[in-house]
C-alpha cells in the first residue's frame, strides 16, 4: 500500500514539474516575441494569465478596516472667565457663562466672612439704551437670582427695542454687590415696524404708488398715500401689530390716565481720516469708508462730558474734541 502512495506522489509531481516546464517556456516564448509583435504577445499573454489562474490560489485578504470619523465633543469649559449675551427675540435675550476655579478660590479669600455667612448668585440686568455705559450710569437694572449650578439663564426683559448688557456677580448680605464678570451689549429688535423715516432708505413716489397703492383706496396721490401710510403705523405701533391697509384707520382708545412723557437724545456726528482710531467717551468707535461717524445718545439731565479723541494711524498725532452738554428738565 505504501508503494502504491509512494508511486502516485512521484507521479503527480512529474506532472507538475512538466506544466511548470511548459508554462515558464510559454512565457520565455511570449518575452522574446514582445519586441517585435507587441499584438502577439498581447493575446499569448491572456492565454497564459488564464492556465496560470487555474494553479494560482491567492492569498487571503485581510479584511479592511473602515476609518473611523475624525470627530470630538466640544468641552464643557475654556478656562476662561467670561459671559456672553445674544438676542433670542424682541422681549428674550439669553446669557451663558463661565467662571474658572481659581477666580472662584480667590474670591473666598478676598470675602472669607461674607462666604462664611452666605451670598446670592445674581445676573445683574441693565437697560443701557442710547448711552454710553460706564457702570453706574444705566437706565435702570433689575436682578435674577440664580442657582449655583446654573451656566446659562434666559432672561425675559419684558420691554423690546432696548440695549442690554448684564453682571454676574455675587449679592451680599449687608448689599453688596460684587461683579465677577461683565457681558456684552446687545439690543433687542422692536416689537413692530419702525416709525423713523431716513433719507437714506426713502422710496421714490413712484416706486411707492406700486408698491402700496394697488387696491388700497386712498387715492392716486403718492404724497397723500405717503402720510396716510406713516400715520396709520404711528398711530397702531403701541399695540403691537399694523392692522391691512385696506381697513379704515382705526382710532386708538382713549387712555384712562392722561399721560405725558417727553425724552430727549444727543446726536454726535463728526469727520477725521479714514484709517485713524476714534473714540467717544472713551470708547471704540468704528468708522466709515469715508471716515465720518455718527451716535445717537439719551440725554439725561444735568452735565454730560463727552470727550472724541482721534488718533493718527501712525500712533504720531491725536486731537480731542469735547462737547459738554447741560441739560435741566422742569
Amino acid at each position: 500500500m505504501r508503494r502504491i502512495v509512494r508511486r502516485l506522489r512521484e507521479a503527480f509531481r512529474k506532472v507538475v514539474a512538466r506544466r511548470r516546464k511548459k508554462t515558464h517556456a510559454k512565457v520565455s516564448r511570449i518575452y522574446s516575441a514582445a519586441k517585435t509583435k507587441p499584438k502577439v504577445m498581447m493575446r499569448k499573454s491572456v492565454e497564459v494569465n488564464v492556465n496560470e489562474s487555474k494553479f494560482y490560489i491567492p492569498p487571503r485578504v485581510e479584511e479592511i478596516k473602515q476609518p473611523q470619523p475624525d470627530y470630538c465633543e466640544l468641552p464643557s469649559g475654556y478656562g476662561q472667565d467670561r459671559i456672553v449675551l445674544q438676542v433670542r427675540d424682541p422681549w428674550w435675550i439669553h446669557a451663558y457663562w463661565e467662571i474658572t476655579e481659581p477666580t472662584w478660590r480667590e474670591l473666598r479669600q478676598r470675602f472669607p466672612k461674607e462666604f462664611s455667612r452666605g451670598f446670592k448668585k445674581i445676573l445683574r440686568v441693565y437697560d443701557i439704551s442710547n448711552i454710553i455705559f460706564t457702570g453706574g450710569n444705566a437706565n435702570r437694572f433689575f436682578d435674577i437670582e440664580i442657582s449655583a449650578e446654573a451656566n446659562n439663564w434666559y432672561i425675559d426683559t419684558q420691554e423690546p427695542g432696548r440695549s442690554w448688557c448684564v453682571d454676574l456677580g455675587l449679592l451680599f448680605e449687608d448689599g453688596r454687590f460684587v461683579t465677577i464678570v461683565r457681558s456684552n451689549t446687545v439690543a433687542t429688535p422692536p416689537a413692530g415696524p419702525s416709525w423713523i423715516t431716513d433719507e437714506e432708505w426713502m422710496i421714490p413716489q413712484d416706486i411707492f404708488t406700486r408698491l402700496y397703492g394697488m387696491g388700497v383706496g386712498m387715492g392716486s396721490s403718492p404724497l397723500k398715500l405717503r402720510e396716510l401710510w406713516l400715520e396709520r403705523l404711528r398711530n397702531e405701533f403701541g399695540s403691537g401689530a399694523v392692522s391691512s391697509l385696506a381697513s379704515p384707520v382705526i382710532k386708538k382708545e382713549r387712555l384712562k390716565d392722561f399721560q405725558l412723557v417727553v425724552n430727549t437724545e444727543l446726536i454726535i456726528y463728526g469727520q477725521t481720516e479714514p484709517q485713524a482710531r476714534l473714540t467717544v467717551g472713551g470708547q471704540p468707535i468704528e468708522l466709515r469708508p469715508d471716515g465720518s461717524f455718527s451716535l445717537r445718545f439719551f440725554l439725561p439731565d444735568g452735565k454730560q462730558v463727552i470727550p472724541v479723541v482721534a488718533v493718527s494711524s501712525d500712533g504720531e498725532q491725536a486731537k480731542s474734541i469735547t462737547p459738554i452738554i447741560h441739560k435741566e428738565t422742569k
